[in-house]
């Protein structure tokens, strides 16, 4: 809950039913979305492995298993909003009418919410790094088309300035297979990247096996 006053405290008895009463492992907030929050919201559904919802504040009220869930996560660059969705437990969204700031002034710039986005959307997906190889592989395959275009300009035609078709030729194949090479090391380093969070493979709702083991401690100290 934001200390700015913004967040309604009126909401925590409703979010505390939802977690206590109604079987759900966390309660939020969500307000009307802007149009940039929306774009983000948007574009991050579309390219992330995780799907955030439209309006989602940090204003939560979550149980005791959903707040372990999130601590797995041991990741140091935390964007919150995908951390909670990621974990994938049943949450209950409140609407609710944001309050004007009562005082101070947002420490929020448009630059560091640009930077919040960013960090968003490379911590859930490694499709810019994709987008690179597709592009290498492109240029790469342009440049092969280009330089057998050339070839058989000069081959017809014959050479206007020498050694022009040589140093295109050397240029063109070469910067394709450098941003092909990049690509290709870029996917490798999406995956170590991925890899690197340590998050795990699934997450368990319910389980019986700690009943069971705590039945058998039991049953072995009463003997």
């Amino acid at each position: 809950m934001d200390g700015d006053l913004q967040h309604p405290p009126a909401l925590i008895a409703d979010m505390l039913r939802a977690v206590t009463e109604e079987g759900f492992q966390a309660a939020g907030a969500k307000r009307a979305p802007g149009f940039l929050s929306r774009v983000f919201t948007s574009v991050n559904n579309r390219v992330s492995s995780v799907r955030l919802e439209k309006g989602a504040t940090d204003y939560m009220c979550m149980t005791r298993q959903f707040v372990d869930a999130v601590l797995l996560l041991s990741e140091s660059q935390r964007f919150s909003k995908g951390l909670f969705a990621w974990v994938g437990f049943d949450v209950k969204w409140f609407d609710y009418k944001q309050d004007p700031r009562r005082n101070g002034k947002s420490k929020w710039s448009f630059g560091k919410l640009f930077s919040y986005a960013g960090d968003g959307i490379t911590s859930f997906s490694i499709l810019p790094l994709r987008i690179v190889t597709i592009v290498g592989a492109v240029i790469c395959f342009l440049a092969f088309i280009y330089i057998l275009i050339t070839l058989i300009q000069t081959l017809i035609f014959g050479i206007d300035v020498p050694g022009y078709v040589t140093t295109l030729i050397v240029i063109l194949f070469l910067g394709g297979m450098v941003m092909l090479a990049i690509g290709i090391l870029g996917a490798y380093i999406g995956r170590i990247y991925l890899e690197s969070k340590d998050r795990p493979l699934y997450i368990m709702q319910e389980s019986h096996l700690k009943k069971e083991e705590k039945r058998t401690e039991k049953e072995t100290n009463d003997k």
